[in-house]
């Protein structure tokens, strides 16, 4: 039993004796300590990055949905690029993301009408949309024109030339669906580029 009594005693005033060293190591030397902290890991394990992936998995539990929640939907598919006209089908709204305008697009004389005489947006040739307080001046070429479909299909067309002072008309496509769209004194021609399916 003394032998036993004397090997404790060592072992704990050795353990004492190191902590000690450590502590006094450590004291004034948070930076360094916290440097070697975030290298151990990486080097020890053989990891890179690691605080990162902790973080990136941290994030994403906290977006995680709730159990049995359903995700938001998705209001339209993404965008495709056509280089044929669609099949002709009704339009239901005007989009102008560039100016803001989201509005309902009916057939007769209401604020934004289009042509029902002539071809509807996304079919081949030319389509007319008309109407007042669209801000069309403001426009610019390479901005988008959408066009929601009774199709569950979204025509998207990018802006080819603004002309301040036009009024009307219609300009053939030869086969190519584009879209003419005036409001006071500004026509907006635009030439279909894209498609969205609708949700």
């Amino acid at each position: 039993m003394p032998r036993a009594k004397w090997v404790v005693t060592v072992l704990t005033v050795a353990l004492l004796a190191t902590t000690v060293v450590v502590l006094q190591r450590t004291d004034g030397a948070e930076h360094a300590v916290a440097t070697t902290d975030d290298a151990l890991p990486s080097r020890a394990l053989g990891l890179s990055g690691h605080r990162r992936l902790v973080r990136e998995l941290e994030q994403a539990g906290a977006q995680a949905p709730v159990r049995g929640a359903r995700p938001p939907a998705t209001a339209a598919g993404p965008l495709r690029a056509v280089t044929e006209p669609l099949r002709a089908a009704q339009p239901l709204r005007l989009r102008i993301p560039s100016l803001g305008v989201d509005v309902p697009l009916t057939g007769g004389r209401e604020e934004v009408s289009w042509d029902t005489g002539g071809p509807a947006p996304g079919a081949a040739g030319t389509a007319v949309v008309t109407g007042d307080g669209l801000r069309l001046g403001e426009l610019r070429r390479g901005r988008t024109i959408e066009i929601p479909r009774a199709d569950r299909r979204t025509a998207v067309f990018t802006v080819v030339r603004i002309s301040p002072g036009a009024v009307g008309g219609r300009e053939e496509a030869a086969g190519r669906a584009q879209l003419r769209l005036v409001g006071g004194e500004t026509a907006v021609l635009a030439r279909l580029t894209g498609q969205r399916r609708t949700h």
